[in-house]
């Protein structure tokens, strides 16, 4: 049966450790089942969602096929916004920096912002869809814009190797995460609402960090940025909350290998990615159970107090291939209980944000993000075949695992 964690309340996390999990990029649970095999309606869909990257034609639209999404008109410019397109100043050629099928890849991006302004809306565009699993857009404020610069130099202008973050510190914290903008498949044009906007002053940059799926070639990519920008007077900052939860999901009980260990498959993942994943590995673990002891299973979630007041205006989660279902709540098992995001079938093709209708949260409130993830998708996906069966723990490549929610807030 699948093992619960009992709640607990979120330990405050130590300096340390709360800047190793933000650095983590790019909600949950719905129908919890028995054994963490597959909800119904997602064993019904198995058959799509193995026929990703496959290019085998099926008469249901494959949940994995990294195609990009249908493209839509541009919406209408508002009162006092322009739009700007910024890209890296060459292609660049994907490369797994150790060993692994995955590539973090940071560039910086120069919005030529002369004026203090609001990111209204954006819309990110892979130069090849196939091989990029996610992008992420980080503020690089104008005090730091010449480290930027300078790291960018170090390399010829062709950035740098970036797991966890953007790679110049940690920046911000899980309530108040230097983002600007994210793209996950199934992503298209983002516009804000007209009364918000991402604050970005004077002399800022951007700092793009491109997530690379190695295992669907290593084809030259060229990403670009389209920004809306506004001086409008009167926006509401818009602030993005990280709500990650460990990933502990044990091999099945009839399939054996050397990476069922966990401390086996703990040591793999800190060789491919560095030894910050066996610190961000233990340090959830920590911040959201108060202990370094795992409790093995398909679903994991953790729970944390709200520290400052804020409205929550969006919502997204975040797995990669083995995610079954997903979910944040506010206040669960209050009065106040509500659902802010449920996400019965976790499609990896279609991560995109989801309004919420304006929701105040306070001091002492909680915000929970459940996970499940389910092992049998390895038996189908071809992203998976002739990968050995692992024990799963967060891990940065497109063949381990997340557990991420995100929340898109103003305050108060």
């Amino acid at each position: 049966m699948t093992r619960r964690r009992p709640a607990r309340p979120a330990l405050p996390a130590q300096s340390g450790v709360r800047a190793l999990v933000v650095a983590l990029t790019v909600a949950a649970l719905a129908v919890l089942t028995a054994c963490g095999t597959p909800n119904p309606t997602a064993q019904a869909r198995l058959e799509a969602h193995g026929t990703g990257h496959a290019g085998t034609q099926e008469p249901t639209p494959p949940a994995h096929s990294a195609a990009p999404a249908t493209p839509t008109a541009p919406t209408a410019l508002r009162r006092g916004e322009s739009v700007r397109t910024v890209t890296t100043r060459a292609a660049y050629t994907p490369k797994a920096p150790t060993t692994g099928t995955d590539d973090y890849h940071c560039f910086v991006l120069d919005p030529a912002v002369t004026r203090d302004a609001f990111v209204t809306g954006f819309d990110i565009a892979p130069g090849q869809p196939a091989e990029v699993h996610h992008v992420i857009l980080f503020r690089v404020p104008a005090a730091d814009a010449a480290r930027a610069r300078a790291r960018d130099a170090e390399s010829g202008g062709t950035g740098w190797t970036c797991f966890g973050g953007a790679g110049l510190g940690a920046g911000g914290g899980l309530d108040d995460a230097p983002w600007v903008g994210a793209w996950a498949p199934g992503g298209r044009e983002n516009v804000l609402p007209a009364d918000v906007g991402i604050p970005v002053e004077k002399g800022s940059l951007l700092v793009m960090q491109v997530h690379y799926n190695l295992r669907h070639g290593v084809a030259p990519d060229r990403t670009s940025v389209r920004l809306r920008l506004s001086t409008s007077a009167g926006l509401a900052p818009l602030e993005t909350m990280l709500y990650p939860a460990p990933v502990e999901l044990p091999c099945r009980p009839d399939r054996t290998g050397p990476l069922c260990d966990r401390g086996a498959a703990v040591a793999d993942v800190s060789q491919r990615f560095g030894p910050m994943s066996s610190r961000i590995v233990n340090g959830l673990l920590l911040v959201c159970d108060g202990t370094l002891l795992p409790a093995p299973g398909p679903t994991q979630s953790c729970t944390r107090r709200v520290e400052q007041a804020a409205t929550i205006r969006a919502a997204a989660g975040h797995m990669h291939l083995l995610g079954s279902s997903l979910r944040i709540e506010l206040d669960p098992g209050t009065a106040r209980a509500r659902t802010l995001l449920e996400i019965p079938v976790w499609n990896f093709d279609d991560q995109g944000a989801v309004p919420v209708p304006a929701t105040r949260i306070r001091p002492g409130d909680t915000i929970r993000v459940t996970c499940t993830h389910d092992q049998s998708w390895r038996d189908r996906l071809p992203d998976l075949q002739g990968l050995p069966e692992r024990y799963v723990v967060w891990g940065e490549g497109t063949t381990d695992e997340m557990c991420l929610g995100l929340l898109s807030v103003t305050r108060p």
